[in-house]
């Protein structure tokens, strides 16, 4: 493949971040899953246990404090990698458009609405683990399908405004081709919106998110300011592909899939290795942390069976976008603007791709888009 489909304005410095971005997240993770096991195998989690029991004036309580000790531990070793990668390369490689101080505000924002989610979560699994003793994974597989919907439905009008200021796409000759697009495919969507991505990052991006109502597509402002109408025309048709092929529905099902099979293994492995680490009952709370362990051991195996998946969508939705746009030319120079953009590796090794990759590499997009008639 030759240096004309790569285009990248600087690809020695495109692979060098890209390898930094992942060598941190590598890392972290490594660290993290070595910190829970580390906290199993010498016993501080037992220690938590009765520490927590005896503070607490009940189990719940008790599962409340225990998570909250066991999070206070897991950050004080996974903030320093996280600075490292979300603001210092960041800045390092002109990416970053937040302060210090702003950098803090978004992680907090975060934690203050991830963290009821995760210990609504937690408090349904360990009422489970009491209550259905080996039937567990059934019941709260199902709440967690419940609770995957719900939040498909509500983050694109709740949650994602909390982080971001949205706006209706007021330009008319854009608003006019988008509108196009949507008549005709014969596809309503219920918002399409500009936001301010800027805030923080120089990259671009968009996407589509939602389910029934709340459905939407939304331009990263960066790109809305730096992308010609042709190519966001035919980036919006990549998102409007993902819609009519279904990819949401879609991943929806294939994740709920995975939910039931994922805790149902994960259940079999738990109750396998309790006697190991010296654990008598699936409910103990000490034994929490190894049910964790288990779950990122499912996640990692089948975390690239779930890239496969992604890669396929993306590729359909790049199909679309080309034959309903009969722009090429345009997609093909988005395409290399947003690596660009975002300093996206644009050949990585196979391998790389195939474990890590959600998108297929820039270089693999534009052959695939440039082979179409």
């Amino acid at each position: 493949m030759g240096n004309r489909v790569l285009a990248s304005a600087d690809p020695a410095k495109a692979k060098q971040y890209s390898r930094t971005k992942l060598g941190l997240g590598i890392a972290s993770s490594a660290f993290s899953f070595a910190l829970v096991l580390v906290i199993v195998l010498s016993g501080i989690s037992v220690e938590l246990r009765n520490w927590t029991l005896s503070l607490a004036s009940n189990e719940y309580a008790a599962v409340v404090l225990f998570l909250l000790a066991v999070g206070i531990i897991q950050s004080f070793v996974t903030l320093p990698i996280g600075f490292y990668s979300g603001f210092i390369v960041e800045h390092r490689y002109n990416l970053s458009n937040q302060t210090f101080g702003r950098w803090v505000w978004e992680r907090v924002k975060g934690l203050l609405v991830g963290a009821p989610l995760m210990l609504a979560v937690v408090l349904v699994l360990y009422y489970c683990l009491r209550t259905y003793a080996d039937w567990w994974w059934l019941p709260v597989s199902i709440v967690l399908t419940f609770f995957s919907i719900v939040l498909a439905r509500i983050v694109p009008t709740f949650i994602m405004p909390l982080f971001y200021k949205f706006t209706p796409i007021e330009n008319g000759s854009l608003k006019e081709r988008i509108s196009n697009l949507c008549n005709n495919a014969g596809v309503h969507i219920e918002g399409i919106f500009s936001f301010n991505m800027s805030k923080n990052t120089k990259k671009a991006n968009a996407g589509f998110t939602g389910i029934g109502k709340s459905k939407r597509i939304i331009l990263g402002d960066t790109l809305v300011q730096e992308f010609s109408e042709e190519e966001i025309e035919t980036v919006f048709a990549h998102e409007l592909g993902h819609y009519k092929h279904k990819h949401i529905l879609v991943g929806i099902a294939v994740g709920i899939l995975s939910t039931f099979v994922g805790l149902y293994v994960t259940s079999k492995l738990y109750s396998l290795s309790l006697g190991w680490f010296g654990f008598e009952s699936i409910s103990d709370l000490a034994a929490l942390p190894l049910l964790g362990l288990w779950l990122s051991v499912f996640g990692l195996v089948t975390s690239p069976l779930g890239n496969v998946l992604s890669r396929k969508h993306e590729r359909e939705a790049d199909r679309y976008a080309v034959t309903t746009t009969k722009n090429k030319g345009a997609f093909i120079s988005a395409l290399r603007k947003l690596a660009d953009t975002n300093l996206a590796d644009p050949e990585p090794h196979p391998l790389v791709e195939f474990l890590f990759y959600s998108h297929p590499s820039i270089a693999r997009r534009i052959a695939l888009v440039e082979s179409l008639n």
